[in-house]
């Protein structure tokens, strides 16, 4: 059991956190001796910041304005091994994250790693070990590479779809299998019947007790609920968030419209979305990660 009492704990890997491109070139096409002797003889070249490196300095940033108890921790989970990992520490030391635990685990996962370290959100580059992560009850995202960056450089935003990510994929089933009227026509006598949680539901309520901790005005972490859900099918997605008491800052209902312009105008420093080919659209405008989850997830 984790000891880090009320803390929001998120894991990253080394991939996310740093541009290791040039390094995992070396590892496919030389191999792993090839691949440790470089970053041993690279140790003390600072690597240069991955896709969630801007999202993590405002994580931690957030340390200045809370309580010592109910702090953001950040924790590296990385298949380096301690020897060549030094580099990644060394990066990490370069450009003054506090990030101080870690875990090395020398070519295997290290998703087994989240649930003792308490975790609430784990990011990596890595889609087996984010499956991993997913499959043992932890919030999980697969980061793709994105070039844009939020100009909210005050505000953390966090942005999420509803189904298969906030929510269960039961609406999903449906819509999947019978198609838009029925899913309409079941949300609509299901309205006052709450959703049940999906895999980032525990990590909304962790970031709202976040939020309690902070000035309520200019809150320096705002979320919103980007989905393509449209009437008569967002009832059931307010009253649910109403049923579980968690307050969401922006909802959009996009009715199928894409999401990616509505992400830029709102300012995501990272989004959650359970399909692919939405992630694929939406990283054009803002750094995103794939939930491999639910019943878009599943096999054909």
């Amino acid at each position: 059991m984790s000891n880090l009492g009320n803390k929001l704990v998120i894991a990253i890997s080394s991939r996310a956190l740093f541009n290791l491109d040039e390094s995992h070139e070396v590892y496919v096409n030389e191999g792993l001796e090839a691949y440790a002797r470089y970053q041993i003889e690279r140790e003390d070249e600072p690597l240069e910041p991955g896709d969630a490196f801007p999202m993590v300095q405002k994580l931690l940033r957030l340390n200045e304005n809370l309580p010592e108890d109910a702090r953001v921790e950040v924790i590296l989970l990385s298949r380096n091994s301690a020897d060549t990992g030094l580099r990644v520490f060394n990066s990490i030391e370069h450009y003054q994250l506090a990030i101080t635990r870690a875990a090395f685990c020398s070519g295997s996962s290290p998703h087994r790693y989240t649930a003792p370290f308490g975790c609430h959100l784990f990011l990596s580059t890595d889609g087996e070990d984010v499956r991993l992560a997913l499959n043992q009850g932890i919030a999980a995202a697969t980061l793709l590479a994105s070039k844009k960056r939020s100009d909210h450089d005050d505000q953390l935003r966090f942005a999420f779809d509803g189904d298969a990510v906030l929510f269960s994929d039961e609406a999903e089933q449906v819509f999947k299998s019978q198609g838009l009227s029925a899913f309409a026509a079941s949300e609509r006598a299901a309205a006052k019947k709450p959703l049940s949680g999906g895999p980032f539901k525990s990590f909304l309520a962790a970031l709202q007790r976040l939020q309690s901790q902070l000035p309520e005005e200019d809150c320096p972490i705002r979320t919103a609920l980007v989905t393509a859900r449209s009437a008569p099918a967002h009832e059931r997605v307010i009253r649910t968030l109403r049923a579980w008491n968690v307050r969401i800052d922006e909802s959009l209902f996009l009715g199928g419209l894409s999401k990616g312009a509505f992400l830029k105008a709102y300012g995501a420093d990272v989004f959650f979305d359970d399909q692919r080919q939405h992630c694929d659209s939406a990283s054009e405008h803002v750094a995103t990660g794939h939930v491999p989850h639910g019943v878009a997830n599943n096999p054909a």
